[in-house]
């Protein structure tokens, strides 16, 4: 049996072992490096190595290889490892092909999602393809490109015929990602955690801190909110705490582990929830962002047609657009300010929480004084 490199990746829970498994995007990225070197070499290979973002480097069979009249195809298998995922063992397939356009032009075919509404990552119009697999998909076929030293422009279709079906078992409709599935993954690996299991190790790497010695605690529910921190604050990744959507499991791990001060950094589209009591910020427990959004921004004036408006966003960075149109975006943040700090302080108290929310693109949208003083205190020590 063919060995991946993926099988030596595990986590333990409750004496099981638990397999790592890899996302669409590496699939693709792979599948799109093994059709080009198909392309500009003429064979196929039995195996194509692929580095993922996580630092994980694989070896990938390549299946149903295909090779035509300026054209190749080849095909990598989804395993999600012992994740439930509804993507495991489907076919991701590229299509790369020589183009009159200079470059590397990536796109979504078959059963690959469009988008069809605004405030998505992809303008509306384009294939629902996330920054980091686009990314790793122009490297893998660019370093072949460059092997082969053809000047030729490539382009590259990812296709995944079974997600046309998928589709209706994600929120890929609701987010008006229309005709397929999400080409997904920020680390290229799927990590097998059940919800105890991910709460377990939450819960692990708080009491770790506090035994490294950290005074205050940092949370943030994942990579975008540790770029974030460390882009605009210079926070080290080591000291950041990714407590994914258990925010109030953290805040009362922090408590347990002898945290007094801790600082809460995420995208408004969670941390929105946060001003409702929502500390679960899992769509399946409790979305309410429209509702929390529209009740904020009444706060600060919003007239009946501009919350009906907002009830028809399909993401909070849409909602923030209509309300810096209105005027309103700074009155409705203020009132969320003060809506997360009431809540925050009436479940958790005893904490000291700095708040900063930040929506797509880095920018910051607001944080409370608690956070000022957090990161004036961390200035003064630095200096000191």
């Amino acid at each position: 049996m063919h060995r991946t490199g993926i099988e030596e990746h595990f986590i333990e829970k409750d004496g099981k072992r638990l397999r790592f498994g890899y996302t669409t995007g590496t699939c693709a990225a792979a599948a799109a490096k093994a059709a080009a070197i198909l392309l500009l070499s003429g064979g196929a290979p039995d195996t194509v190595p692929i580095h993922t973002p996580k630092g994980i480097d694989l070896n990938l069979p390549v299946l149903e290889p295909v090779r035509g009249d300026g054209f190749a195809s080849c095909a990598i298998r989804k395993d999600s490892g012992d994740d439930p995922d509804v993507t495991d063992g489907v076919l991701v397939y590229a299509r790369v092909a020589f183009s009159g356009i200079p470059g590397i032009s990536i796109d979504g075919g078959e059963g690959v999602g469009r988008v069809t509404k605004p405030g998505l990552k992809q303008a509306i119009g384009e294939a629902a393809i996330n920054p980091v697999p686009r990314e790793m998909i122009r490297k893998a076929v660019t370093e072949i490109a460059e092997e082969y030293e053809t000047a030729k422009g490539l382009s590259v279709v990812i296709s995944i015929p079974a997600g046309v079906a998928l589709a209706e078992k994600t929120f890929n409709p609701r987010l008006g990602i229309e005709g397929g599935i999400s080409i997904l993954g920020t680390s290229g690996i799927v990590e097998p955690m059940s919800e105890d299991a991910l709460i377990d190790s939450i819960v692990l790497e708080i009491k770790q801190r506090k035994a490294l010695g950290d005074t205050r605690l940092v949370l943030t529910p994942g990579n975008y909110g540790a770029d974030f921190l460390k882009e605009r604050y210079g926070i080290a990744d080591e000291r950041i705490v990714k407590c994914s959507n258990y925010v109030g499991d953290a805040l009362n791990a922090a408590i347990d582990a002898g945290f007094s001060e801790v600082l809460l950094c995420g995208h408004i589209g969670k941390f929105v929830k946060l001003s409702g009591g929502i500390f679960n910020t899992h769509s399946k427990r409790g979305d309410h962002r429209a509702e929390l959004m529209a009740a904020a921004a009444q706060a600060a004036g919003a007239d009946e047609p501009t919350q009906r408006a907002m009830f028809d966003c399909v993401t909070t960075d849409e909602m923030l657009r209509i309300l810096e149109e209105k005027g309103l975006l700074s009155g409705t943040t203020d009132a969320l300010k003060t809506r997360i700090d009431a809540a925050l302080c009436n479940r958790f108290q005893g904490l000291s929480i700095g708040v900063i929310v930040f929506t797509t693109g880095n920018r910051e949208l607001f944080q409370n004084g608690t956070a000022c003083a957090w990161r004036h205190a961390e200035e003064k020590e630095k200096r000191a």
